[in-house]
């Protein structure tokens, strides 16, 4: 293998959303580097489960069907 080929492998520690915090090894930042996340999943729908609605009060869908309600589809 050759030499410094490789980026530096270290431990960071992640912080999420709700203040908790681990160590994982990465080559993100140096050794001892905080990374807060904006976005993880406990706080992402996703993950969560949140609800995902199609608001549709006679918007895009509904203009859809209405241009090509005569073709037949």
């Amino acid at each position: 293998m050759k030499a410094d080929t490789h980026p530096d492998y270290h431990f960071i520690t992640i912080k999420m959303t709700d203040g908790t915090e681990y160590q994982t090894k990465s080559t993100w930042g140096k050794e001892g580097d905080v990374m807060a996340l904006d976005i993880d999943p406990l706080a992402h729908p996703a993950w969560t489960g949140g609800s995902a609605k199609l608001m549709d009060t006679g918007g895009r869908v509904s203009k859809f069907k209405n241009k090509y309600a005569g073709l037949g589809f």
